[in-house]
This record gives C-alpha cells, sequence and structure tokens, in this order.
C-alpha cells in the first residue's frame, strides 16, 4: 500500500455523510481502485471513518473503476463482525447477495457471512438465507462454507440441521469435527458429543479436547475424562491454559478434587478462570474452609479477583458464617469500586443474612441497583433464618407485587418460613398457589416442608396422607420430618407403619433410623431400638458425626463430635475446665 494512503488511513477522522474521505479521492486519482488488497483495507477504515455501514458500502460502490471481486465486501463483513456488531455485517452480506452494483459474493463470503450470523442473538434466520445463498450460488462443495454451516447451526441449538450438514462432508477435518462436538454440546448431548469426538478420523486440536472435557464433566464421566487428559498429555506435556483449565473444570464437575488439584498445582500458568473454576469447585463440594485458603493463595499470586470469584467466595463466607472475611470482601469491593451486578449483590445479601446481620443484608438488598428472584429469594430466606416467618411472607408480597413471580426455591424458602413459625393455614394457601396460581410443580422438596408443618402442628395423621399421595418417592428428609414430628408428640403407632414400610428406605442414609430409634428410646420399647439399630448395622450405615464452625481473627476452625486430634485440644480442655468449675461454683 502507497504510504501516501497509509497515512491518510491512519490519521483519517469521522466523516459526515456522503463526505468523500481523502483516502477515497486517493484512490480515484491514482487508479489503485483496482487493488483487491488496498481496497480490503479501505474498507476496514471505512468502518470506523463514517457513521454506520451503509456508508462504507456507498463508498465503495462510488470507486471508479468499481470493485470486480467481492475481497472489500467480505473484508467489511469481516471486520463488523470481530467489532461486535455481526448485525451490520449481516446487512453487508445482503446488499452483496442482492447482486447489482456491489457484485456478488465469492466462496469467501459465505464463512464470514454464516461467523457473523452464529455471533446474532437468535441468527437462525439470517443463517438460513445465508444457506439458501450458499446453495444456489454453487459454494456448498466448499469445506470452509460447510464447517461454518455446523458452526452456524450448532450456535443457534439447531443439532439436528448441524449433523446433517457434516454427514454431507465427504472428508471432514479436525475444524468439521470440533464444530460438531462443539455443537451437541451446546444442545446438551453430551454422550452424542462423546460418540462423535470417539469416531474421529483425524487428530484433535485445542478446540475439540476443550470441548469433549466439557461433555465428560457434564456427564460426571471421570473415566473418560481421564481418557482425554490422556489425549492432551499426548499431544502436547505442558497445556496451555485453555486446555488446562477445561481439565480442571472436567475434574471439579465430577468432583474428583485431589485430581483437579493435582493439575491445578501443576499449571505452568494460572489465569482467573483457572482460580475460579477451582474455588467454585471446593465451594460446590461443600468444602468452604478450603476455598477460602485457596482465594487467599489467589490474591498472594496477584491475580486480581473478579465478579465470579468474589460471588463464589461471598458464598463460602455464608456457609462457614465467616463474618469478618464476607465484610473483608465486601470492603474490597468498594475499595476497588467493582461495580455491583445482580449475583454480586445476592451474594452479599446472602451472605450478611446467614452471617447473623439481617439489618446490614436488607440495608445491601436496598442499594440494588437491580434485583432479580435470587435476590428476593436470599432475603426471604435471611427473615426465615432469623425466626420472622411473617415477615418472611410479607417480603414474598412484596415480591410478587413488584412484577417477579417466584419460583420452586421461593416456595421452598416460604413454606419453611411457615414450619418454623407454625403458621399452618398460611403455608396450605401457599402450597396450593404454587400449583393453581403460579402453575409451577411441587418438588420432593415442597412436600417435605409440608410433612414438616403439619407434623411440628400435631397433624401427624395429615402428614402420613400427604406422603402417601406424593408423586414421587420419598427422600430420607422426608421421613425424618415425619419420625421428628412423631417423636415431639408421642406418636409411636405411626412409627411402627413407618417401620413395615422400611423397604422405601432402601437408599436412605442413616438419619431416619437414628430418628426411629430415638422415637422408640423415648417410649421406653428398648426390643425395638435393638431391631432397628440392627438394620442400621446390616445396610452398613453409621451416623453422621455433627459438627460446628467458629471463625476467630479471620480464621475458620470446624470442630466435629468426638474429635480428639484437634490441634488446639490442650487448650479447648483448660477453657472447658474452667467453664465446668464456674458451673458448680454457680450450683447450676
Amino acid at each position: 500500500m502507497p504510504a501516501a494512503l497509509r497515512a491518510i488511513l491512519a490519521s483519517s477522522t469521522p466523516l459526515p455523510e456522503r463526505a468523500i474521505p481523502p483516502a477515497q479521492a486517493l484512490l480515484l486519482t491514482s487508479g489503485l481502485a483496482g487493488d483487491a488488497a488496498v481496497l480490503a483495507h479501505f474498507a476496514r477504515h471505512l468502518v470506523s471513518a463514517t457513521r454506520a455501514p451503509a456508508d462504507a458500502i456507498h463508498a465503495l460502490l462510488r470507486l471508479r473503476p468499481r470493485p470486480r471481486c467481492a475481497h472489500p465486501f467480505n473484508a467489511l463483513i469481516s471486520h463488523l463482525t470481530l467489532s461486535g456488531d455481526p448485525s451490520a455485517a449481516f446487512r453487508v452480506f445482503a446488499v452483496l447477495a442482492a447482486g447489482g452494483d456491489a457484485g456478488r459474493p465469492d466462496g469467501y463470503t459465505l464463512p464470514a457471512a454464516l461467523k457473523a450470523c452464529a455471533r446474532l442473538g437468535g441468527g437462525l434466520r439470517e443463517g438460513r438465507q445465508a444457506h439458501a445463498v450458499a446453495e444456489k450460488g454453487g459454494f456448498l462443495g466448499r469445506l470452509p462454507v460447510r464447517n461454518a454451516l455446523v458452526t452456524l447451526y450448532g450456535a443457534c441449538g439447531e443439532c439436528g440441521d448441524a449433523r446433517k450438514v457434516f454427514d454431507e462432508i465427504a472428508r471432514p477435518d479436525v475444524v468439521s469435527w470440533t464444530a460438531l462436538v462443539s455443537a451437541l454440546i451446546r444442545g446438551w448431548q453430551f454422550a452424542d458429543a462423546l460418540k462423535s469426538f470417539g469416531e474421529m478420523d483425524v487428530a484433535p486440536n485445542e478446540g475439540t479436547l476443550a470441548s469433549a472435557l466439557v461433555a465428560c464433566g457434564r456427564l460426571g464421566d471421570a473415566r473418560a475424562g481421564k481418557a482425554v487428559h490422556g489425549w492432551c498429555l499426548k499431544r502436547e506435556r505442558e497445556m496451555k491454559v485453555i486446555v488446562g483449565n477445561a481439565v480442571l473444570d472436567m475434574y471439579v464437575k465430577c468432583e474428583k478434587l485431589d485430581l483437579a488439584r493435582r493439575v491445578f498445582d501443576g499449571l505452568l500458568a494460572r489465569d482467573i478462570v483457572s482460580w475460579t473454576v477451582m474455588i467454585s469447585g471446593l465451594v460446590n463440594c461443600r468444602l468452604p474452609s478450603e476455598a477460602l485458603e485457596l482465594f487467599n493463595e489467589m490474591q498472594t499470586s496477584g491475580v486480581k479477583p473478579d465478579k465470579v470469584v468474589l460471588s463464589t467466595v461471598l458464598s463460602a463466607c455464608a456457609s462457614l458464617g465467616a463474618l469478618e472475611s464476607g465484610r473483608w470482601v465486601h470492603q474490597y469491593i468498594e475499595r476497588k469500586g467493582i461495580e455491583w451486578d445482580v449475583h454480586l449483590g445476592t451474594s452479599l445479601v446472602d451472605m450478611y443474612a446467614k452471617c447473623g446481620c439481617l439489618e446490614t443484608s436488607l440495608s445491601v438488598f436496598h442499594k440494588m441497583p437491580v434485583k432479580n428472584v435470587s435476590s428476593w429469594n436470599a432475603l426471604i430466606n435471611g427473615f426465615t433464618l432469623h425466626g420472622h416467618g411473617r415477615e418472611a411472607l410479607e417480603c414474598f408480597e412484596r415480591m410478587v407485587a413488584s412484577g417477579l413471580p417466584p419460583n420452586e426455591v421461593t416456595f421452598i424458602i416460604v413454606l419453611g418460613a411457615c414450619c418454623h413459625t407454625g403458621l399452618v393455614q398460611e403455608g396450605l394457601l401457599l402450597f396450593e398457589s404454587m400449583r393453581n396460581e403460579y402453575n409451577l410443580s411441587p418438588w420432593e422438596e415442597h412436600y417435605g416442608c409440608m410433612v414438616d408443618l403439619l407434623g411440628r402442628a400435631g397433624l401427624i395423621q395429615e402428614a402420613y396422607g400427604l406422603i402417601k399421595v406424593m408423586p414421587m418417592k420419598p427422600a430420607v428428609f422426608t421421613w425424618g420430618a415425619l419420625l421428628s414430628a412423631c417423636q415431639d408428640h408421642g406418636r409411636v403407632d405411626f412409627s411402627q407403619q413407618i417401620l413395615r414400610n422400611v423397604h422405601e428406605l432402601e437408599s436412605s442414609g442413616s438419619g431416619v433410623y437414628v430418628l426411629l430409634s430415638n422415637v422408640y428410646a423415648v417410649n421406653g420399647r428398648w426390643t425395638d431400638v435393638k431391631r432397628v439399630r440392627g438394620l442400621l448395622s446390616e445396610k452398613g450405615l453409621r451416623k453422621e458425626p455433627g459438627s460446628s464452625a467458629i471463625e476467630v481473627n479471620g480464621k475458620t476452625t470446624e470442630f466435629v463430635v468426638g474429635q480428639k486430634n484437634h490441634q488446639d485440644m490442650d487448650e479447648i480442655r483448660a477453657v472447658l475446665s474452667t467453664l465446668m468449675k464456674q458451673i458448680h461454683l454457680d450450683g447450676l
């Protein structure tokens, strides 16, 4: 490209509509308008120098002689797509496809246009139009066009069309296979995605491997994931960060945290995604203490936390009741000027509520610029946790009045509020409105809440009747709620009926059997206690020990029932001894 033209392109400012740019004037007078490479640079320049793509097209069409090829228009389409305006890119393609002064599309136009359609939200209609142009113009024999079509249909969730186009490819290359596997994953067809990956007759690339790892993680198939991991190591001993993160995410989703940590520790480079995946995995696997420890490591590593990590860490703080750590995260957000989004604000509301600071939780909620159902759920749950059942119901009513319909989680929370406040009639009305007014099908958890509500009120017969008409098999917590009610109200007769239905508890944990034995023990039926304990032993079950956690000076410590090897055991025993002496002196 001539130096004069390059200088003009670099220095030009946005132009008034229909004005002749200096670069265009130079093209007209220099005879360079017929150079395809120069025109491509000129087209990309026009995107920033004009107010709209239509002006860029108009400027191209005013060149004399007019461009004889689609190359400058192709450059314009690609540049608009990459710059985040796929809708404008498709409009340029539409002008070119219409023929006339703009000429005709060529074999490079279709892949660029289909890529723009794939990036359009819901660009299926435009994609089908481009497909028709490709078929009419005889471009379907070109592999890049076929690959772009597979990618397009996959991005639009049309797995059937993606598969049909793929099957018509005579010799698929790695791009074809990667597009197919990705399309199947987008359509939630994870098993088919892995099957297609196994059928590949070409070596996979990074994109294929990453997509296959996503499928393994979604299926929870650690065995297949290990095989793909082996492929990654075979291809390159030192995995790049993208593939490494995909392997890490797969092991986390398969709940193989030991393997995930090994991969994490072995990554040569860790970006924000690496830390996010590992911290989120620890939180989701109910290891919040370990998640906070890793978050502290992340800070010392120099990687700056983003909103996703901060929301996850706040969830860990909420699980542990780690108020000091949660406040530090809140202060960090304020100090760094991080803009709240609905997820971050909701995490703060939830953390403060679960850490005992209901007023602060309410204050944060009111400051949120945007609220969704999850935000309201967090606040309603806060009232419930603090025993303010009626306030929780009032909050529920305000949410509905704001125009946000409740979801299934909302009803679990408000029914729980009714349980702990003894609002039987309100709970019954809510349960009915869930099905009749909001057209939501109750989950097992909703039935469990209702059984708990009725049982706490002494309505054992009604609670048992609800269990018998449930559309699903009662889970352990539903039987547990009924058994707790039987124990509280001395109804050994219903306990006996539950024992006769013990075959329904085959997959249950130890909790039901422990509750059942407790009911018999309270009523002095030691033979029945022995029999239930025998069933517990026969099934190889054991009672899970209780635990509690406390945060002191920003450090969270967990205590487990029966634990004898705690690192601070000597100090704990000394304090307990002092307390016992004080109790004795006070005559308690």
